[in-house]
């Protein structure tokens, strides 16, 4: 199962806070589809879901300041 997490125009880290939170309320094997716009965020939250030992299955700009990825726990 996947959850969406659209944390567009939230600074940082607060991006990064919510997706842990949400992370939290997941089973393993589930996914969380998480939408950004802060810049900082494209290194923190790949760099949290290695150190937390979470895959990430798809991270992609979508628009000239926007970025999803999609990670599973």
């Amino acid at each position: 199962m996947n959850i969406k997490l659209a944390t567009n125009g939230l600074v940082c880290p607060f991006p990064l806070v919510e997706a842990k939170e949400a992370m939290a309320k997941l089973n393993k094997g589930d996914g969380l589809i998480i939408d950004f716009d802060c810049t900082q965020a494209t290194e923190a939250i790949p760099s949290w879901a290695a150190e937390e030992g979470y895959e990430v299955t798809h991270f992609e700009q979508i628009g000239d300041a926007s970025w999803t990825i999609t990670i599973v726990k």
